[in-house]
């Protein structure tokens, strides 16, 4: 074992209690999540592997000096109700303008229906601005998955950068990021502190899920057909 529990693989040394190893094995934790709606039970240290995946995992509010976190969807209704007139609406599968200072560096994308929040940041760096989109929920099965698409035009010039899945994050970072990032040189920019001129397009992708798998399983009815 290399010197790792086997219930919980951290480090244990060169001397190992099978006895205590088995108790262990059997105690049952709940999800670190239960207090938010979690029902789900573990052996002793197979939790932590669930957390990160866990659909009720906390989730932070992004607007500034707001400490309130909670379950992505009450997050959206907290939001929603406590800080709408600082966001900005979308409505999936429609090119939104958006208008990102780069001095704030943050801007707040709320759906029309209950979510989700979309998270647009800007980040001065010496080649230019880098340009970053988050969509705040848990790393789950089970919670929508979106696409996008940016576009920024000045002066005749354009320039694009989409990724077929959005990053889902549970916590606003102000740190650059080291991938996933459209970058935008000084000299192609208008206002130095206001990217104006930015075009971004959100979908969800469980829908064009969704239709695949409706095609697939009707592959599969004439399939069976065929062979009756």
């Amino acid at each position: 074992m290399r010197n790792k529990c086997p219930a919980c693989t951290l480090p244990i040394g060169n001397y190992r209690s099978r006895i205590m190893e088995r108790v262990v094995t059997a105690v049952v934790v709940p999800c670190p999540n239960a207090k938010h709606g979690c029902k789900e039970k573990f052996s002793y240290g197979k939790e932590l592997a669930h957390e990160k995946k866990c659909a009720f995992a906390p989730c932070y509010c992004p607007a500034r000096n707001c400490n309130y976190s909670g379950v992505y969807k009450d997050l959206y209704s907290h939001y929603d109700v406590k800080h709408r007139v600082t966001s900005d609406n979308f409505s999936c599968g429609y090119p939104h303008n958006a208008c990102v200072s780069v001095r704030e560096g943050l801007l707040v994308l709320e759906e029309y229906r209950d979510g989700p929040l979309v998270v647009v940041q800007s980040f001065k760096e010496p080649q230019g601005v880098c340009v970053s989109v988050n969509c705040i929920a848990p790393s789950a099965p089970g919670v929508v998955k979106y696409s996008y698409e940016l576009s920024y035009s000045r002066g005749g010039n354009n320039m694009t950068f989409g990724s077929g899945e959005m990053n889902r994050i549970r916590k606003v970072s102000f740190e650059t990021p080291e991938k996933d990032f459209m970058l935008i040189p000084y000299y192609h920019q208008g206002e130095v502190n206001v990217l104006k001129v930015l075009n971004i397009c959100i979908r969800r992708v469980v829908e064009e899920e969704a239709e695949e798998e409706e095609e697939e399983h009707e592959d599969e009815e004439e399939e069976d057909e065929d062979e009756d």
